[in-house]
Formats: structure tokens, C-alpha cells, sequence
């Protein structure tokens, strides 16, 4: 038989530990067991501090329970058709009160939990008997609306002088064994709280003629006790013993970093003089500096630099400790992130549309917004900037509060418009001028017979009126004559014969490229004008 079985407490009594909490726990069963209705019990804290046993300790008072843990089914309909039953009629037996036990209701999650967390809200809000919850995360997201309806009872960890009082006065004493008295302190110290881990780490060494020294205590190890943050925040500033902050601070798993921010976050939460918090700032500047330093060099051995100063500086910035509960928060810098999230994606576009536009980069681009700024309160110039960079109207209200009037934009639009006619005839005259370029004059037609073939009738003329061409045709044109004299489909006459016949070898061997059209009479080029 397991001895956290054969030494389970059966009365209020007989139970180690959070006497405060017992007081209430027995005042809140006496009230009900004098007919005057109570919120539902939810016991709070890490296991092995005696939850599960109180539970069963109330569940001897009351005719009848149900019970349900973290390894059954507790989806929405299962719930709702059982415990939500139960919580709305009478016992069976006579007019007793019947109590309802969930255990780990910070743990229900999943495929086969869905919807329980609601259904769960829903019976404590409407259940005419009384209920008793127990969780192991005080600040679980999943107990925030419990907690509003329930009388919470938080349960600390039970120290370890009781715990080696109880395994040496009652099972060891029951069992008639007998230990090291140093090497059992040193038990109940490893164990961290849980009087049930304790007790079955003992049964383990010293049943069946098994002796507890130090040699078998060190197998066994250290009980795996991975400090939360919200434990490892409390110790930094609560405590001023800076090997037991060293040692939560490796007991955590968490990013370092993340720790520091919520310590950051709960210091002035918890420190009242103005001297005390200044020191404990500068710790964590100083940590955040080491931090710095790791992730840019890639040197992780910072990081213990960083959590010296962050852990026992912080902690000894403190002339005394605070007798006071103080809740520990999360730090305002995520949902402040998470607030800004929008605002960080319209500079993040505007910033790649100036990346794009002005071959700056991002990290520059960020530096000009102050300047836009400034340059925005002008309605010309922020119009002009906002038509460059293409921005919405959205991007543009980062710069200013108000838009750009509408007679501005108009206005505007007007001289962008004739800017463009200007800038396309200016382009039509260059694309002209390329073009006559290539094509020699009647003068030179005249004198040079060399620069036509015999087909060209003497009398021919040029027409150089391109006004009915259109921009697509020109550009054909320009592309055509690439405004380059050497590829003039003139000057290709003047090339050597034997390189036009293997042009014209190599046309023949490619089936598919087109066959190049002959001038015909009357034509100075391919265009006839």
C-alpha cells in the first residue's frame, strides 16, 4: 500500500499546513451545512499542497459526490449533461446537499474539452450546490471568470520543517523506522513544498530494509520543480537572499529575457521607496545591456552577467522586504506591441514603398519620418511627395492629421497633366530626330548613287510628317533604328557583300525567323510615308 494513501489525512485536523486557508475552507463548509448557500470553493496552488485531500475531506460531510479529474472527458455536452444536472437538482438521499469535485480546471483544453470552460462558467453561475474546483496556475487565463464567481483559497507550499515534522512523527513513527535526522531535513528540503512527493521519495529509500543516507538520496536527485515566472518574480522581489534567487532563476525555463521583463514591469508594484526603485532600474538597464551584448555577438556567456544583475542586484536594491501581496502582471510592452501592431505595418509599407523609390534603406527610411512630418503641414508639397512615393490615404494621415484639400489635388493634377503633354512631345521630337538621323537626305541621294540600290527610282522624296503616327508606332520605330546610325536599315546597303550573304545563309537555316522584307519601289525604308 502507498503510503500517501495509508497517511491521507481524514480531518481538517490531521491536515499539515495553510492553517489560515483550512479556517476558511471550514467556515465556508459550516455555512452550507446551516443551509446558507455559498460561492463555489476553487483551491489554487502547486500540487502535493493538500487540495485534492481537502476536497475529499469536505466530500465526507455531504451525502453524496461526484467528481470528475483531469483524465475523464469534459467537453461542453458531457458537462452540461452530468455535473450540470447534478448542479441543479436535489440529492437522492433525503434533503442533503450533494457535492461536485472538479480537479485541474486550469487544465481543460483540447479536442475532447471543447467548449468545457464555458459550460463550466455556466453551472457556477447557476449551480444550486455547492462545488469545490481545484487548479495549480493562480494566473491561468482559463480562470480569469472563474475566479469572479468563485471564493478562491490560494494554497502555498508547505514548508519544510512541517514536512519533516510529519514524515518523522507520523510515518516514520507508524512505520517504526529510523533515519538520519540531517539526511531527512535534507529530504524535506528537496522535496519544495509537495508533502507528497516527499513522502513517497522516502517509502522509495526506506521500504523493505532500505536505508536513507546521503549516497541514495542523491540518486533519487532533486524533485523536478520548474519555477514558473510568476514563482521566479516573486522570489527576485520578495527575497533578500541572493543564493535563493540564483537558484529560482535556473529552476526557470522561460527566456531569460522574458523574465526580465516582467521583474521590469513589478518593480515598482512591489518597492514604495523612490531610492529603492531607481537601483532596481538600473540593475535591469544593466542586465539589458549583457543581453544586448549576447545576441550581438552570439556570446551566450553574457547571459549570466545579465542575470546576476537582473536577479540578486534587483533583489538587493531593497533595504528590507515588503509585507504585502503584491499580484504580479505581465509586461505592459506586449499588449502595447499588440495595440501597435496596425501602426507598425503602415510605417513598415510606407517605409518599403521609400526603399523602392529612393534607394534608401529601411532603417533610413525610418529616420526621414520626421522630417515628412514637417514637410506635410505644406499641401503642395505634401501632395507632391505622396504622388512620388504613390501613398494611400491612410499612409498619407501618418503624416498629417488632415487630407489634402481636394482644389490642391485638382490643381495639381492639372500641372502633372501638362507636364506629361510636354514631356511626351519632347519625347516625340527626340524619337523623330533619332529617326532622321539614319535617313540621308535627297541631296545625298542624289550624289552618292552607292547609297541606294537600282530599284530606287531617282525622283523619290521623304515625307517627314510624323503628326498622324502614334506613340506605340514610334516607339516601334525607336526600337527598330534604336537611334543608332549603324543599325539604319540604310547603312546596312553599305555593308560587304559576303556578309550579307551569310546573313542570308543563316536566315535559311532558321525555318522559323521570318524572311526580312524587300524594299519595294518607290520606298526610302520598310515605312512608306
Amino acid at each position: 500500500m502507498l503510503w500517501v494513501d495509508k497517511y491521507r489525512p481524514k480531518t481538517f485536523s490531521e491536515v499539515v499546513g495553510n492553517n489560515k486557508q483550512k479556517k476558511v475552507i471550514e467556515d465556508w463548509l459550516e455555512a452550507w451545512q446551516n443551509g446558507n448557500p455559498q460561492k463555489p470553493l476553487l483551491l489554487i496552488g502547486p500540487a502535493g499542497t493538500g487540495k485534492t485531500t481537502i476536497a475529499h475531506i469536505i466530500a465526507n460531510e455531504f451525502s453524496e459526490h461526484i467528481e470528475l479529474n483531469a483524465s475523464d472527458k469534459r467537453s461542453h455536452d458531457l458537462l452540461m449533461s452530468t455535473i450540470g444536472e447534478s448542479a441543479s437538482t436535489r440529492s437522492l438521499f433525503g434533503e442533503n446537499r450533494k457535492l461536485i469535485i472538479m480537479d485541474e480546471v486550469d487544465g481543460i483544453h483540447g479536442t475532447n474539452d471543447r467548449g468545457g470552460t464555458k459550460a463550466l462558467n455556466k453551472i457556477i453561475k447557476e449551480s444550486k450546490q455547492p462545488i469545490v474546483m481545484m487548479a495549480n496556475d493562480f494566473y491561468s487565463s482559463k480562470l480569469t471568470t472563474m475566479k469572479k464567481n468563485c471564493q478562491v483559497i490560494k494554497m502555498d507550499k508547505i514548508r519544510a520543517p512541517t514536512i519533516n515534522k510529519f514524515l518523522r512523527d507520523v510515518v516514520l513513527k507508524n512505520e517504526e523506522i529510523e533515519v538520519d535526522p540531517d539526511v531527512l531535513l535534507k529530504l524535506s528540503k528537496r522535496s519544495s513544498g509537495d508533502l507528497r512527493s516527499a513522502i513517497n521519495t522516502l517509502q522509495a529509500l526506506v521500504e523493505n530494509g532500505g536505508e536513507l543516507t546521503e549516497e541514495t538520496l542523491d540518486i533519487t536527485g532533486q524533485k523536478d520543480n520548474t519555477a514558473s515566472v510568476i514563482d521566479t518574480v516573486t522570489r527576485v522581489l520578495k527575497s533578500t537572499n541572493p543564493i535563493n534567487v540564483k537558484r529560482s532563476l535556473r529552476e526557470n525555463n522561460e527566456d531569460p529575457t522574458l523574465v526580465m521583463e516582467y521583474i521590469a514591469e513589478n518593480i515598482p508594484r512591489e518597492y514604495e521607496n523612490n531610492k529603492e526603485i531607481k537601483d532596481a532600474y538600473e540593475m535591469i538597464s544593466q542586465a539589458d545591456l549583457y543581453f544586448g551584448r549576447a545576441r550581438s555577438s552570439r556570446n551566450y556567456g553574457y547571459w549570466r552577467y545579465a542575470s546576476d544583475f537582473m536577479g540578486p542586484g534587483v533583489a538587493l536594491s531593497k533595504k528590507q522586504t515588503y509585507k504585502k501581496f503584491t499580484r504580479v502582471t505581465g509586461p505592459m510592452a506586449f499588449s502595447l506591441m499588440g495595440r501597435s501592431r496596425g501602426q507598425r505595418a503602415l510605417r513598415d509599407r510606407i517605409a518599403s514603398k521609400m526603399e523602392e523609390k529612393m534607394h534608401i534603406s529601411l532603417q533610413v527610411a525610418y529616420t526621414v519620418f520626421p522630417y515628412f512630418e514637417i514637410m506635410f503641414e505644406d499641401d503642395v508639397t505634401a501632395w507632391e511627395i505622396s504622388d512620388f512615393l504613390e501613398l494611400e490615404d491612410d499612409e498619407i494621415k501618418r503624416f498629417r492629421k488632415k487630407k489634402i484639400p481636394k482644389k490642391v489635388c485638382t490643381a495639381m493634377e492639372k500641372v502633372k497633366a501638362e507636364m506629361r503633354e510636354e514631356e511626351k512631345e519632347e519625347w516625340r521630337n527626340s524619337i523623330k530626330q533619332g529617326i532622321y538621323a539614319n535617313i540621308p537626305n535627297q541631296n545625298d541621294l542624289s550624289d552618292d548613287n552607292s547609297l541606294v540600290n537600282d530599284e530606287y527610282d531617282a525622283g523619290m522624296t521623304i515625307k517627314d510628317d510624323f503628326n498622324d503616327i502614334s506613340d506605340d508606332e514610334l516607339d516601334a520605330i525607336a526600337s527598330e533604328f534604336s537611334l543608332d546610325n549603324s543599325k539604319s536599315k540604310l547603312n546596312k546597303n553599305k555593308k560587304d557583300k559576303s556578309k550579307d550573304n551569310n546573313k542570308n545563309n543563316e536566315d535559311e537555316l532558321i525555318e522559323e525567323k521570318p524572311k526580312e522584307e524587300k524594299l519595294e519601289k518607290g520606298q526610302t525604308t520598310l515605312f512608306s510615308f
